[in-house]
């Protein structure tokens, strides 16, 4: 089960970072709310589909489910929007680490409060300290090369 997961959640990562370039380069043809609207639709085609075939009838069963959880949808297109436009001024590696430190930010955030029913996770040292790791490698990532090489490139005396 759990080897499963690391399984899903590394082919996530990847497909993250390849829906990401493909919307960029559909951005440079288009509009960022044209490309974000092809984008939300073509999903949401494919995963009707899918849906349809897998479940069945079952696709329209939406019991016992919070309002606020049907705004998924909208939250969808500010992730859309702000990837492509981050995509655009910051260059894929640099934009998609800060993404996903904010999401793994957040998600500490929500699992220590356990907000929006999830079960309250203690908050430890441990996790900010590992935020903050990655934090420090984005900075490295972004700033180590330039420093070097500007050093590189001065005078010596």
């Amino acid at each position: 089960m759990m080897i499963t997961g690391i399984l899903l959640a590394l082919l996530a990562g990847a497909l993250v970072s390849l829906q990401t370039i493909f919307n960029s380069k559909v951005n440079e043809r288009t509009g960022s709310w044209s490309t974000t609207t092809m984008v939300l639709f073509t999903g949401f085609l494919a995963s009707f589909l899918i849906s349809i075939l897998v479940e069945g009838k079952n696709t329209f069963s939406l019991q016992h489910m919070q309002p606020w959880y049907w705004l998924s949808g909208a939250i969808g297109v500010g992730v859309v929007f702000c990837l492509v436009q981050g995509m655009k001024l910051l260059g894929p590696t640099y934009a998609i680490s800060i993404v996903l430190t904010s999401q793994l930010s957040f998600a500490l955030l929500f699992d220590a409060m356990g907000w929006f029913g999830l079960e309250q996770i203690p908050f430890s040292w441990n996790q900010l300290i590992g935020v903050l790791v990655i934090v420090g490698g984005i900075v490295l990532f972004k700033f180590g090369g330039s420093m070097k090489s500007s050093r590189a490139s001065a005078p010596r005396t």
